[in-house]
């Protein structure tokens, strides 16, 4: 039996329109949690929306929002509590990629990444994590990418969000620990998503073969459901092996070099 019970939850979901955001959705949703989703794209979550109420006999609802503006942690807070709701889990999904030289991207979209990639996922975190903390029964989840491993030239602004991402949930992580929340850093390695579609390239994956959504969400949800859940899980056998042999067999200018190399193929 799964050791988290997530019937009687309700979570929180950013960029719960398509790609991963979608699949914690539906898995969430298949274990009994209420859903509240957010998104821009209102039309794609209110047809999730209707897809999860009638196969799983949940509430679902929907909140339209851009995430890249000023304060977006307390915007949904204030939305969630005209709702009537107590969130319980939390999935901080959203976010997005920039590629190329980073001297040739245009200024306003790296200052809007950072706003999705960065600065959303520490507001909301902060919006809602005392409730998590109160509710002590739910899960804190922040998704990073194999990315925050290493400095990543040609997605250099990407690289350096998604170490952010890491180290805070770690240390959100340990601050947690005896309260009943379990919070966990997701880090996927390239996964079947439009993620490549935004980023403008679907090169940007390195030639890596793409993992199912599916495996990544079932690789998060195993790691919480475990007696004593990780600070961070990587999803993928060989993105953990790679991870590992990085930082134990190479030094960093190998590894800058090598992921310098394997971009360049692709710019």
């Amino acid at each position: 039996m799964p050791a988290v019970d997530y019937h009687g939850h309700t979570t929180l979901i950013t960029g719960a329109s398509a790609g991963l955001g979608a699949e914690f959705a539906r898995q969430l949703a298949a274990r009994g949690s209420d859903l509240v989703l957010v998104a821009r794209r209102r039309d794609r979550l209110e047809k999730l929306a209707t897809e999860l109420r009638d196969q799983h006999r949940i509430q679902v609802h929907v909140l339209e929002m851009d995430l890249a503006t000023e304060h977006p942690g307390q915007a949904l807070a204030a939305q969630v509590a005209q709702l009537g709701l107590h969130i319980t889990s939390l999935i901080n999904n959203a976010g997005f990629a920039t590629f190329g030289p980073f001297h040739q991207a245009d200024p306003d979209r790296l200052r809007r990444e950072i706003a999705v990639d960065v600065t959303a996922v520490a507001d909301i975190s902060r919006a809602f994590i005392g409730h998590l903390r109160t509710a002590g029964r739910g899960v804190l989840v922040n998704v990073a990418s194999m990315a925050a491993y290493q400095p990543n030239p040609r997605m250099a602004l990407y690289g350096a969000t998604k170490a952010f991402v890491l180290s805070l949930t770690e240390a959100l992580w340990e601050e947690s620990r005896g309260t009943g929340l379990r919070v966990l850093a997701l880090s996927p390695g390239a996964t079947r998503t439009e993620f490549f579609d935004v980023v403008g390239t679907p090169q940007a994956a390195g030639g890596t073969r793409l993992a199912s959504p599916v495996d990544v969400v079932r690789t998060a949800l195993a790691a919480l459901d475990r007696r004593n859940p990780p600070p961070s899980v990587i999803a993928g056998r060989m993105n953990r092996v790679m991870a590992f042999l990085a930082r134990r067999l190479a030094t960093r200018r190998q590894v800058i070099r090598a992921i310098g190399r394997l971009t360049a193929k692709e710019a």
